[in-house]
């Protein structure tokens, strides 16, 4: 049995960053939209999250409004089986802190936390995770 493909949403400020990372996978995503009057995506299949830190420097305030609205609606959170948190280094502890904020909040693992838009190294870090995850979550769900 073949592996299935990765299936990703992801959020993307204006800076960009999630979006060029996102980019350098290559591999199948839907936006979370920045705008709240855009359609949110509505995942049809079990998903991974990528989403940046948006913090206070006390980590309230971690995870974006529209990552939050996009979790709350029950159809796409049943669908969701880990997380991928995002940031800058610069912020401490607090680095990629929405992955662990997320994950605790809905019981799905933070899988990996990365910078800004990712090195070469953690984009083959991510894609080669994110095969074994999947291969894992097949091999679980039988």
């Amino acid at each position: 049995m073949a592996a299935r493909p990765a299936e990703l949403v992801y959020y993307s400020s204006g800076s960009g960053n999630t979006a060029r990372m996102i980019d350098r996978l290559g591999l199948p995503a839907l936006r979370i939209p920045t705008s709240p009057s855009d359609p949110m995506p509505a995942p049809d299949a079990p998903f991974v999250l990528i989403c940046p830190t948006y913090s206070d420097g006390t980590g309230r305030g971690a995870v974006p409004k529209q990552v939050i609205r996009f979790l709350n609606n029950p159809s796409a959170r049943t669908h969701l089986r880990g997380v991928i948190g995002a940031g800058n280094r610069n912020f401490g502890t607090y680095f990629g802190h929405a992955g662990p904020v997320i994950a605790a909040k809905c019981g799905v693992p933070c899988l990996y936390r990365f910078e800004l838009a990712g090195t070469d190294t953690e984009i083959a870090q991510i894609r080669s995770g994110l095969a074994t995850f999947w291969r894992d979550q097949c091999l679980t769900a039988s």
